[in-house]
């Protein structure tokens, strides 16, 4: 039985992002019996602490988030927890990694790293911490026994700044796939008032690397109604673009949305994906809409492209996604069958359990 313990997320069960998604399902139904899973938690983001969950033993990090600011002591704390007691130490993502050749020296099993897309690179990080990030990443890369890259371009990212050979894991998405009452999902698109294949759909983080900006200004000029969800209220980015877009009939602007059913049904109806990541890695967003075989605007980065295999249909500004979402012919059926080749659970946890 292999003792493994993973470090880096906000903890499980999961209501954040893609990495806590990702430990969600790799102790989940696919799992083996063959690994014993310890998950970091924060205290400061679960009021109730569950002592196991999905068999796995959930351990708490008081006072502090696991994002943000806080997430540099928040990992090095979970880190000081696993210099005994476990056969693999996984961390998710480099905010700790300055801590992490401090740590080598104490623990001497396998490390592994996950450094997910160039975190270093995205808009929202002023001069001082793109610096600090950046090292961060190199120490990470270095310290590690794996890195695990989630992308074809990440891993040759690693390969050509690093000269490190990563193992390339994707995520998986189809556990957005599930069962709705066709009374329910009539009900939701009423609520959102719109109509079975006549609007687009795009669910992200409001910041500037995702290019909120060009979406909603390609559709303010195009009238095609779209459904555009996520943390508006969090940034003056995403307040500002509210304000300015909010009112247009066309466009509804909508809160994060953690109702499954509400998100399946948007998702399932809706005539194209639009996809505006562009700071690198696959993002779980663009795999969960693949499943649903409906066309996908991506912002044209080689990340995006990796995860598409060149299949989707591309954008670089306003302009070109105007002439795109105005387009009758586009086609998403090769999205759904590239989803169920590349990305299905139970051949991620397979290639997750491998490592460990």
């Amino acid at each position: 039985m292999k003792k493994v313990a993973i470090v880096g997320t906000q903890g499980v069960p999961a209501q954040y992002g893609g990495f806590e998604t990702l430990v969600e399902n790799i102790i989940g139904d696919h799992r083996s019996g063959d690994v014993e899973y310890t998950v970091f938690c924060s205290g400061k983001d679960y009021e109730t602490r569950r002592e196991t969950y999905k068999g796995a033993t959930l351990k708490y990090i008081p006072f502090l988030h696991a994002n943000g600011a806080q997430s540099t002591p928040y990992d090095i704390l979970s880190l000081l927890h696993c210099i005994t007691g476990y056969d693999t130490v996984m961390v998710l993502g480099v905010s700790g990694g300055l801590f992490l050749p401090v740590f080598r020296l104490l623990f001497r099993k396998k490390l592994i790293v996950h450094i997910d897309g160039r975190e270093h690179t995205r808009a929202k990080w002023g001069c001082f911490a793109k610096q600090y990030l950046r090292a961060c990443e190199a120490f990470s890369v270095r310290c590690a026994d794996i890195v695990i890259a989630d992308n074809k371009g990440i891993q040759d990212y690693v390969a050509e700044r690093y000269h490190k050979e990563s193992a390339l894991i994707a995520y998986g998405g189809d556990h957005v796939l599930r069962m709705v009452s066709e009374e329910r999902q009539t009900q939701i698109l009423q609520d959102f008032q719109v109509e079975r294949n006549a609007y687009a759909v795009s669910i992200c983080r409001i910041e500037p690397e995702n290019n909120c900006h060009i979406t909603l200004e390609a559709y303010a000029q195009s009238h095609q109604p779209i459904v555009f969800i996520g943390n508006w209220k969090w940034s003056k980015y995403g307040q500002e673009l509210k304000e300015r877009y909010g009112h247009l009939p066309n466009i509804h602007i909508v809160e994060s949305v953690y109702d499954l059913d509400v998100l399946y049904t948007l998702r399932k109806h809706a005539r194209v994906y639009v996809h505006g990541h562009s700071a690198g890695g696959t993002n779980p967003s663009l795999v969960e809409a693949m499943f649903f075989g409906c066309p996908i605007l991506a912002y044209d980065v080689v990340y995006n492209r990796e995860t598409t295999y060149n299949k989707a249909y591309y954008y670089k500004d306003s302009t070109d996604l105007i002439r795109l979402s105005q387009n009758p012919h586009l086609n998403g059926s090769s999205m759904r069958e590239l989803a169920e080749q590349h990305y299905l659970w139970k051949t991620i946890v397979k290639q997750y359990e491998a490592l460990f």
